[in-house]
């Protein structure tokens, strides 16, 4: 089993800037691709970023690219989440998940392992 926890969620203003985390335990981190998606009210859950097993590589929902990057640090089983720029349509839960996959997916499905989310509200 792969136990996750986010953390770094908040209320910003427009423009502002935010770094989640994403603490894994119960299994080795360095053979866990990770991925983080978002679900706002009333919205379907959306694809944000993935990184793979080394972090050397990377994926981003287009809409979301130019403004957040997706970073890992093994040593520490950490994954995190830079948001620049935020807006107000950024507001949401965010989750990371894990998947013994080398790569990342876009896709919830594949993913194994849920994190229990961390809010970020921005205001307007």
């Amino acid at each position: 089993q792969v136990q996750l926890v986010e953390s770094g969620g908040g209320l910003v203003q427009v423009g502002g800037s935010l770094r989640l985390s994403c603490v894994a335990s119960g299994r080795t981190f360095s053979r866990l691709a990770m991925g983080w998606f978002r679900q706002a009210p009333g919205k379907e859950r959306e694809f944000v970023a993935s990184i793979s097993w080394s972090g050397s590589t990377s994926d981003y929902a287009d809409s979301m690219k130019d403004r957040f990057t997706c970073s890992r640090d093994n040593a520490k089983n950490t994954v995190y989440l830079q948001m620049l720029s935020l807006k107000p349509e950024d507001t949401a839960v965010y989750y990371c998940a894990a998947t013994p996959r080398i790569y990342g997916s876009s896709r919830s499905a594949n993913y194994d392992y849920w994190g229990q989310g961390t809010q970020v509200t921005v205001s307007s």
